[in-house]
């Protein structure tokens, strides 16, 4: 009998070795690899997804019955690409407590209203926890089957005995097979576990959603080739301390990955917002000294945020610098360039911004509204509450243009805003708002704010 052939394998990356590794050679993870047992079986026989024996002439394949399935609202079906893809398995993943569970038992009741049967299959709560979670939320429970199993090849085997419209597994890491030695959760785990979900998902045409842990940097948890195996991987992210939710996705086979739901956290569950911007800048204090107003894109659409700033004089030799909602080291710069191209002394005041809702800026087209955020902190003087800020700014303090910007624009004319500062690299003659060119940093803020010694002293009484 031969001998069983044991291997180490990475839980970060999946590289495998034939000795232990205290640091892995391909990730540089440290105290990673993990012993696993190479089980001795025969090699697989073809497999043929969908029963076709043959090859076909592309002309030939029909997709009458292959229609998109309605999700959970607009703002699921979006970043979707326009409905659910019988077959389909997506991996959703984001931070713990904020709101995967509930968003997915949501979309089972629906679905299982609408459309037909639905699994939830979850290997961390019971039954009866799951039916609390849906009384608590009122949701429809007819055709909303529920089991709460470890085991992968007994979720495989009441798959095919039910044969539902919807799957949930909630989740990756925590359902196992016996035959393999390793414990849940680790990379021979979770890769053999998603490719036979995905294999049953394809023959029996059903759609599945494969919940996934994460890790403390934010990425899904387990190796990478999971994010491989499966059709779609959406994050649920936000501030778990906040009401909204955004939902994004970073990877799909059947539609564009420009898009992203936005949803707010409720005691009913996930409502969708129907007006992100207006939510976001609802409660608004216009006029106050370090508030100002910028366009983002999230995907493909355009929302209106708040950026707060707060300046505070120190006597520390290092004054603090802090964000929430905006990267550290673009402030540092935009720090920079305000005290060299524009002169504001800046060299002892704490600096904070703050990203009101949540919300985290990563492109540079909010550039100038941070900046002059933090100049209108530290001179203590209000902005028309109608502006909105639009442009990225350079070391040299110029101005660049930003992408999209008639969509930008065409949203905040709706909210209400009539003018725009913003690079005057593309001219149009008619904009939905007043557009302000300007070509740096140092003309915006000498056009908007005064310097101390040019405001004019109060009338004395």
């Amino acid at each position: 009998m031969a001998k069983p052939r044991t291997i180490f394998i990475c839980q970060n990356c999946g590289a495998k070795q034939t000795r232990p590794q205290g640091r892995c050679p391909e990730c540089e993870a440290w105290n990673s690899f993990v012993e696993e047992i190479v089980p001795q079986k025969a090699p697989n026989s073809p497999h043929v997804l969908g029963g076709n024996a043959k090859p076909l002439l592309l002309t030939q394949v029909s997709t009458a019955d292959f229609a998109r399935l309605p999700i959970l609202g607009n703002e699921f079906s979006q970043v979707l690409g326009g409905g659910l893809v019988p077959g389909s398995v997506v991996l959703i993943g984001g931070d713990p407590g904020i709101g995967k569970t509930t968003l997915l038992t949501q979309v089972a009741s629906q679905f299982a209203h609408e459309v037909g049967p639905a699994l939830y299959v979850s290997a961390e709560e019971s039954a009866q926890q799951i039916k609390m979670r849906a009384e608590r939320l009122n949701l429809n429970l007819e055709q909303f089957y529920v089991y709460s199993e470890t085991s992968l090849n007994a979720i495989l085997a009441q798959i095919a005995t039910l044969r539902p419209c919807l799957v949930v597994i909630d989740s990756i890491q925590t359902v196992f097979l016996e035959e393999l030695t390793s414990a849940a959760g680790s990379v021979s785990q979770v890769r053999e576990g998603a490719l036979r979900l995905l294999r049953l998902a394809k023959e029996l045409g059903i759609p599945m959603f494969l919940v996934g842990h994460v890790t403390k940097e934010g990425s899904i948890a387990g190796p990478r080739v999971l994010e491989h195996i499966v059709d779609a991987v959406l994050y649920l992210e936000g501030d778990r301390f906040h009401q909204y939710r955004l939902l994004r996705g970073v990877k799909n086979r059947f539609g564009s990955t420009n898009e992203v739901g936005i949803f707010e956290m409720t005691q009913q569950g996930m409502q969708e917002v129907a007006n992100p911007s207006q939510a976001f800048i609802a409660e608004r204090h216009a006029g106050t000294p370090g508030s100002t107003v910028t366009v983002i894109l999230e995907g493909s659409r355009p929302l209106l945020v708040e950026i707060q700033a707060l300046t505070s004089h120190t006597g520390n030799a290092q004054p603090r610098r802090t964000v929430n909602g905006f990267d550290l080291n673009r402030l540092l710069m935009l720090v920079a360039v305000l005290s060299k191209r524009v002169g504001l002394p800046l060299f002892n005041q704490d600096i904070y911004v703050n990203v009101v809702g949540g919300l985290h800026i990563t492109e540079p087209a909010a550039d100038l509204a941070v900046a002059l955020a933090i100049a209108s902190a530290f001179r203590n003087q209000k902005l028309a509450p109608d502006l909105v800020w639009l442009g990225e700014i350079g070391l040299s303090g110029e101005l660049r243009s930003v992408g999209q910007l008639e969509r930008r624009l065409a949203e905040a004319a709706r909210l209400g805003f009539g003018q725009a500062f913003t690079s005057p690299a593309r001219k149009q003659s008619a904009w939905p708002l007043e557009v302000k060119a300007v070509r740096s940093l140092a003309e915006v803020v000498g056009q908007v704010l005064q310097a101390p010694a040019e405001r004019k002293e109060a009338p004395k009484a």
